[in-house]
Parts: structure tokens; C-alpha cells; sequence
């Protein structure tokens, strides 16, 4: 059975009279004149009260119990239950309330009221009230019999009330004619406002689910977006739901997330009810949620005078618009049958019991039951034939209907239910007891805290069973010991339980944060950064401050980021303007630029990056983590890095801007200093460059057709202009040679780019500008007048191989000749290479003309010159 479908006593039909008892008295109630047992005339209050729900009715029913001195009040779940018997306990001290469920016994000896399962209440227990809470669940497939047996035979002896939905009201009157209904309105409004997104759910709202997989997906994106939610489900212990509730009903969250549990008299600070789904698997099938089902939850929305609101989300169907009227209006169609079970059992054998529970029903308007899980489970175990050899006579056979009403609250399968029940069967004929061994065993299994929220869950479903065992006190010794025992284990997985909820469901901080950022005053949060750049926001730290970029923890879940990075922006509106100027006003010393990567740091902290500009030597500045500027902030900053970048280009690139500075008086000087700028210290050279040129004195070179400047062919200018050329051609800085080499091998530094960096190729390597130049002015020396020979080990700086010479002087300009072999037999020296003499008797150096260089009278710069000269002043 689902629910608490057994309870710890035997289900006796209550008497058709009572003895009278109890002074207390229903206002409003007519009084009905009946007879009891010795056929004394007495006053009995039989009464109903209905309607939807938030009308007051379980407050007024524990009201009237608490006005007599002895009551029964039955709920329809444990967790009910136990709610209100701490209720009553706050009101009337523990040693006078009792409570009563299958899985838990606390019966005080001076008890006068007891909260009760419905499954569970004292049938053998003469009260004066007596109440049944939520009785339109006469018409449950499953439980239903339950709550029809005690609306036709459970009486107090001197009230009696029924609470629950109007829509039982034309069968109450017919099968319990003699009763007096009274109907009662909703406190508060109800109105739909249609479909909503998860994240646009209002605070406060409860989000219901029709499956443990939909309710997890929900609850994880709502944690995403809102911060957190509180999960409540049905098979959850009293201990977990009210610490998850705590959660919600102290603000810790906005959102709950829950099955239809909460529909059953759940009060909680709800104010909108929104539906996940309009359909419900009932154990059998999946079928569509009835009108008075939806409004049964529905109704959780708003309390006392507060109006409430409902609708749909996610992927839930549109509702409809009859269904929307019947809500709001509380109007719904009466139940058509109550489902019965004969409760007067024949426990002769077996099959007799099995016969008696097929009995129809006696009356109009009552519906047979279908098998429920004790009837199941009694007709697989009576095809074992162990079992029927063992269940005989009448006490055998109660004692296999008693086991057979063991909860499946694991729900793994009947078949593992039914092996269950079997092993305890035959364990009380054999033992009379249940083994202490054993018990221990089955317990030891499930005292364990470890696995996810699921396997917890499975556990503590298996921890119910065995609680619901403890509580049958002629099947275990030392029963008090046992129960201790199973509570013990079940509280200590309930709070494992709850704490891997909160943990995968709840992120206080965002939930907090989300609350301050959703408040309508716009009030400015509490922030600090500390001196380490920590930065806390609201008591909550949430990252650090580097530059003007928040790095938020690492261990934050990624779906939590925008939350906190909302928060920031709204916190931190006091700290950033105070960086900002501190920015502005910084030394240079403050920054440093990385000229590997083109990062700008202030004071150790990276906050902008190079990016191409309008020239090679004029780059932009690109901003790292400026969401939480302003557009009048983030160019302030940038100006300012600009012009440390400005003054940092001219100060490592000092020797170009010097040289470029002193050529402006000169025409044809101006020109190639442009050239050298554009190109970041480097150009082609337009014609011959001798040592009296004006560009020689400015501390210009020429080498194989390039104009440079030694001092920048250091390592760390020419690292810089490295940067500067990548930055402007939005490539990546390219490899570089080590800085003591003066020739590297071509195939390790194929890039063209290194050309205009002062590592112009030749031949199978590239030779620095520098040494090119030194080697061409030394050989060319060598031979103004004649030829001379070259070494076999000449020049090991160019790192080649003797093969390889030839072709590297070739391409600086020098002419070779092939050496002739000795003549066969010959004995001798091998033959040297020879540089040949140079014509023009020398005057026409390689390194000072360059290849490719034009004529002095062809240049444009000279030939704008000549026309300046040409113009009468």
C-alpha cells in the first residue's frame, strides 16, 4: 500500500454506539439523539466541515480536540502528523500528547491526545473527539478503504469531525445521513496568471513536480538562476522536510521545489503555485491531474488573508480554461464513489481471509477495492507452500495479514517486498521473535551516510520499513530498544540527507545576493575589498580584485558566475572609480609592459593588452576585464596607457627617435628616417650609403640593402620591435634568435618577418645586420688589389658547414673562384676557394651600395629637394 497503509493496532470497526463521554461541545452543530450499548438516549455531535483549501479547518479541528479531555485527530501523511502533534506539544507539554504512525510510537502514560496516520489511529481507544482530516480520500484507489472505513465507523464520544473538499459532500450525506456538513469559504483569492519561465518565477513560489528526475532538473536550474531552492517530497522523513522547510520558511531560499506532497496541508509562506506538469503516474498509470487535484495544490498559495496565485512553467501544457474557472472559483465536480474494503476479516485460514477481503460492497455509492499491497502481497505468499503449511488456525493466519501490511516504501519491486515479508514470517512462527542477530544485520546495511542524494533516499525508504517493524512490539524484544534504534539510524541519514540537498541544491550567498540585487530599493550592498584584494560583498567573499577585473573563486560552480558578477557591479560602484583615479594618476614606474606578450601590468596586475594602431610605433591599448566600467571610466584608463605606452616606445626605441629628431633638417635624411620609423628601426636603403652621407653620421648603417641602427639590433630593443611589428600585423610574436647568436640556421627561422628585424637570409642561414656588415667591409678589404684565398676553416660564427660558405659570401655580394683539384698523383695542400678582386680598383663596396639601391638622383625625397631648390623664393 502506498502511504501508511497499516497501522500497529488491529482495524476493528469502531461499535454503532459509544459510551457517552466528554464535556466538550460543537458550536453550531445539531445535536443527534442516539442510543447507546444499555439503550441510555445520548447527545452525539457527528459534523463535517468542507471546502477548499486555506479556510482555517485543521486549526479549527485541533482547537475543538484541545476543548475536550481526550481526542484523536488522523492525518493523512506521517509528516502531517508529526507537524501537528508539535503543535500540540508546544500547547500541552509532551507528557499529554502522544503520537501514532506506522513507523513511529511516542505514547506517553498520562496521554490525552494523540496525532495520529490515519492508518494508524487507536480504533480500541474510547476519546471523547475524534476528527479525520482531508476525507475526500475515501475516494483513493489505493488508501481509499482506510479513510471509508472511519468515516462509517470511527466516532468520538462526543464529537466527531471530518475535514476535507467540498466534492465528498453528496456521498457523506447519503452514507452517513445523520451527519451535519457545514461549508466554509477560502480566506484569500486564487488566480491563475498563466505560463512563466523558471527564472522568471516570482519570489516565494513553489514549483511542483511530478517525478524525482524532474523535480532534480528543476531544482538544479533554479539553483542556477535563483540562487537555491528547498526540495520537499513525499518519501522524505519528518526530520529532512522540516529542515528543508526551515530553509524556505527562514528565507535562506525564495524557491521550493516539491511533488505533490505539499497539496496534503503542507502550510508554508507560499504565494504562487507553479505546475511543472499536469500529469501524475498513481502507481498503476500515467494520468492527467483531476481539476480538485490542482486545486488541492494550487491552494498551497497564499495564507490566511494573503491571496495566492498559480499557473504553469516549463515545459508544462497549457492548462485549461475550465479547469483555470474551476480553480479560481472552487467549484468541482462531486465524487461519483468511495472505495471500500470489508474490514471484518475472517482469519480462519488463508483462503478465508483472501475471501473475505473480495466481499462487494453494501451499500450505493461504495466501489470494491482494487488489490492494494497487502492483498497482493497476501496472494503471492499464499502460493508458497511453506507459508500455507505453516499458516494455520487463527492466530497464525492474522500474524501473515499483519506482515503482509509491511510498507513498500522502497517500491524496488513486489516480488522483493514479498521475499521480505516471507523471511519475517517465518521468522515470528519460527522464533516467535524477530532475531536481535538479524535485525542488527538489516540495519547495519543501512546505518551509512555515503552516496548521493538518491541512494540516501533509497536508504532511509528501507530504514521506514524497519522502523514500521520496531513499532510492532509483540514481534521484537525490547521493543523500546529497537525503536531507539531505528529513529537513531533515521535521523542520521535524514541529516545526511538534508545536507547533500542543500549542498547540490542550495548556494546561500547567491540566494542572498539575488535577494539584495532584486530589492526594489536599489540600495547599494556592502562590499569591502581588503588589502589583498579580496573582496566580500554582503559578508559573503566572493572573489578577488586585480586591476579592475573580479576573479571570482575558483570552486564557484560555473552557473552561479553571472549572479556574482551582477552583485559586483552593484557593490563594487564605490571601489571602482577609486581605482580608476588611482590609475590615472600613477607614476609610469607603475606600469610595466610585457614585450614577449604585449601585456600592460599596474603594479603587478595585467589590465590591458597592445592591439594595432594607426602605425607600427603608435599601437591601441585594449582594455582586460572592463565589464565593471563605465564608458567615461574605461577611456580615461586607456588614455592613460597610452601614454605610458607612448613614452615607453620612445624610451626603448631612443636611438631611432634621436636620430629621426636630428634628420628632420635634411631632406634626403628625413625621408629614410620616415622609412626606419614605419618600419620600427628598419628600412630599405633608395641609394649608396658611404660613410660621409649625413645618415652615417646620425648612426645609420646599410647592409645588404637595409638601412638600421646597431644599438637596436640588442636583445631586448630588438625584442621590443619584435612586439611592435606581431602587435601591428595581428600576428603572434615571433621566435626569436638566443641573444649571443650572430647566425642561426634557415630552416629553424624560416619566417620572412625576421628580415625586417635585422636577420636578413643568406644563403642557408641569417646573419645578423651587424656582422653582415663586418664581414663584407673585412673580405672587401681583403681584396681591393688581388685575389686572396680563403681558409678551409673560415668563419666558424656562421655555424655551416665549409660547403656551405661559398654560398653565404655569394649572397653577401662577393665573388668566388671554384678551386681546380690537383692533378692526379699530385701531392700537395688541397686547393683554397679564392675571393676574387673586386672591379672599379675597389671602390664599390657591397655593404655601402646595397642591392637594389637607386641612383642618389633618383630618390623621391632628392628629387623633392631639387624641385624646393628649383623655386624662386
Amino acid at each position: 500500500m502506498t502511504g501508511f497503509s497499516a497501522h500497529p493496532f488491529p482495524l476493528h470497526p469502531f461499535p454503532a454506539s459509544a459510551p457517552a463521554g466528554g464535556d466538550g461541545s460543537f458550536a453550531g452543530s445539531q445535536g443527534r439523539r442516539r442510543h447507546d450499548g444499555a439503550g441510555n438516549e445520548t447527545d452525539h455531535h457527528l459534523h463535517a466541515i468542507l471546502g477548499p483549501t486555506n479556510t482555517g479547518k485543521t486549526h479549527f479541528a485541533i482547537e475543538r480536540m484541545l476543548a475536550h479531555p481526550s481526542g484523536i485527530i488522523g492525518f493523512p501523511l506521517r509528516l502531517l502528523a508529526r507537524e501537528n502533534y508539535e503543535r500540540l506539544v508546544a500547547r500541552k507539554g509532551a507528557s499529554r500528547v502522544a503520537l501514532i504512525t506506522g513507523e513511529e510510537k511516542i505514547i506517553p502514560p498520562d496521554a490525552r491526545w494523540f496525532s495520529c496516520t490515519v492508518e494508524a489511529m487507536p480504533v480500541d481507544r474510547q476519546v471523547s473527539f475524534l476528527a479525520i482530516d482531508e476525507i475526500q480520500l475515501c475516494a483513493d484507489p489505493e488508501r481509499g478503504h482506510i479513510f471509508t472505513s472511519r468515516l462509517l465507523h470511527a466516532r468520538g464520544t462526543g464529537e466527531t469531525l471530518f475535514l476535507g473538499a467540498e466534492t465528498i459532500a453528496p456521498l457523506m450525506r447519503r452514507l452517513v445521513p445523520q451527519i451535519s456538513i457545514d461549508t466554509r469559504p477560502r480566506l484569500s483569492a486564487l488566480t491563475f496568471t498563466g505560463p512563466a519561465r523558471l527564472e522568471k518565477l516570482p519570489a516565494r513560489s513553489a514549483i511542483v513536480a511530478f517525478s524525482a528526475a524532474e523535480l532534480y532538473a528543476i531544482a538544479e536550474l533554479i539553483r542556477s538562476r535563483r540562487g537555491g531552492c528547498a526540495v520537499v517530497m513525499g518519501q522524505m522523513s519528518p526530520r529532512t522536510r522540516n529542515a528543508q522547510v526551515e530553509l524556505y520558511q527562514n528565507r535562506e531560499v525564495d524557491y521550493l521545489v516539491a511533488t505533490d506532497a505539499i497539496g496534503m496541508g503542507l502550510n508554508m509562506d507560499i504565494a504562487h503555485v507553479a505546475f511543472a506538469g499536469l500529469a501524475k503516474f498513481d502507481g498503476s498509470r500515467r494520468r492527467l491531474l483531476t481539476a480538485a487535484e490542482i486545486a488541492q495544490i494550487a491552494g498551497r498559495a497564499g495564507r490566511g488573508a494573503k491571496d495566492g496565485t498559480f499557473g504553469t512553467t516549463g515545459r508544462c501544457p497549457p492548462m485549461p480554461d475550465s479547469v483555470i474557472e474551476a480553480v479560481e472559483n472552487h467549484q468541482f465536480d462531486p465524487l461519483e464513489r468511495l472505495i471500500w474494503r470489508n474490514d471484518r476479516l475472517d482469519f480462519s485460514s488463508p483462503s478465508a481471509l483472501k475471501a473475505s477481503l473480495s466481499v462487494p460492497p453494501p451499500l450505493r455509492g461504495l466501489q470494491a477495492s482494487e488489490p492494494t499491497s497487502d492483498a497482493l502481497i497476501l496472494a503471492t505468499l499464499t502460493h508458497e507452500p511453506h507459508i500455507m503449511a505453516t499458516a494455520t488456525g487463527r492466530a497464525r493466519t492474522r500474524m501473515l495479514w499483519d506482515v503482509c501490511q509491511i510498507p513498500d516504501f522502497r517500491k524496488i519491486g513486489e516480488r522483493s517486498h514479498a521475499q521480505l515479508c516471507s523471511r519475517v514470517f517465518s521468522l515470528l512462527v519460527e522464533q516467535r521473535r524477530l532475531p536481535a542477530a538479524w535485525m542488527e544485520e538489516q540495519l547495519g546495511r543501512l546505518d551509512r551516510v555515503d552516496g548521493d542524494v538518491d541512494t540516501l533516499m533509497q536508504r532511509l525508504a528501507g530504514i521506514r520499513i524497519w522502523s514500521y517493524i520496531a513499532n510492532r512490539e509483540n514481534w521484537v524484544t525490547n521493543a523500546a530498544m529497537w525503536q531507539e534504534r531505528t529513529r537513531s539510524v533515521e535521523d542520521k541519514v535524514s541529516d545526511a540527507l538534508h545536507e547533500r540537498l542543500t549542498a547540490r541544491f542550495v548556494d546561500r550567498r547567491s540566494a542572498h545576493l539575488i535577494r539584495l540585487l532584486e530589492n526594489e530599493t536599489n540600495a547599494p550592498l556592502l562590499s569591502a575589498v581588503k588589502s589583498d584584494g579580496e573582496v566580500i560583498i554582503e559578508g559573503h567573499p566572493v572573489g578577488r580584485m586585480q586591476g579592475f577585473q573580479l576573479h571570482l573563486d575558483s570552486d564557484l560552480p560555473q552557473s552561479d558566475r553571472a549572479t556574482l558578477a551582477r552583485a559586483a557591479r552593484r557593490a563594487l560602484k564605490t571601489e571602482i572609480p577609486l581605482r580608476v583615479q588611482a590609475c590615472q594618476h600613477a607614476d609610469d614606474d607603475a606600469f610595466s609592459l610585457d614585450h614577449q606578450t604585449g601585456e600592460i601590468s599596474w603594479e603587478g596586475i595585467g589590465i590591458a593588452r597592445l592591439r594595432s594602431g594607426r602605425d607600427v610605433l603608435h599601437p591601441t591599448v585594449t582594455l582586460r576585464g572592463d565589464d565593471l566600467l563605465d564608458t567615461r571610466q574605461r577611456d580615461n584608463v586607456r588614455a592613460r596607457l597610452a601614454e605610458f605606452v607612448s613614452c615607453h616606445v620612445e624610451r626603448e626605441l631612443a636611438p631611432l627617435f634621436r636620430a629621426h629628431a636630428l634628420a628632420a633638417s635634411n631632406a634626403e635624411t628625413r625621408g629614410a628616417l620616415h622609412e626606419m620609423m614605419e618600419g620600427a628601426g628598419q628600412a630599405r636603403a633608395r641609394f649608396p650609403l658611404t660613410k660621409i652621407h649625413p645618415l652615417h653620421r646620425l648612426g645609420v648603417h646599410c647592409a645588404l640593402g637595409w638601412l638600421y641602427l646597431p644599438a637596436l639590433l640588442k636583445p631586448r630593443p630588438m625584442r621590443f620591435r619584435s612586439l611592435l611589428l606581431s602587435v601591428y600585423a595581428n600576428i603572434e610574436p615571433m621566435e626569436l634568435p638566443a641573444p649571443s647568436a650572430v647566425s642561426i640556421p634557415m630552416t629553424a627561422f624560416p619566417s620572412s618577418h625576421l628580415d625586417a628585424l635585422g636577420w636578413p637570409a643568406c644563403g642557408p642561414v641569417r646573419l645578423r645586420l651587424d656582422m653582415v656588415e663586418k664581414l663584407v667591409e673585412t673580405l672587401s678589404f681583403r681584396v681591393r688589389q688581388h685575389s686572396v684565398a680563403l681558409p678551409e676553416h673560415f668563419a666558424p660564427w656562421l655555424c655551416k658547414k665549409t660547403v656551405d660558405i661559398p654560398a653565404i659570401l655569394r649572397s653577401l655580394g662577393l665573388r668566388l673562384e671554384t678551386p681546380r683539384p690537383l692533378p692526379t698523383n699530385t701531392a700537395g695542400p688541397s686547393p683554397f676557394w679564392m675571393l676574387s678582386r673586386l672591379q672599379n680598383g675597389g671602390k664599390k663596396y657591397p655593404s655601402q651600395s646595397g642591392k637594389g639601391c637607386q641612383p642618389a638622383k633618383e630618390t623621391p625625397f632628392a628629387i623633392l629637394s631639387s624641385l624646393l631648390a628649383r623655386t624662386p623664393a
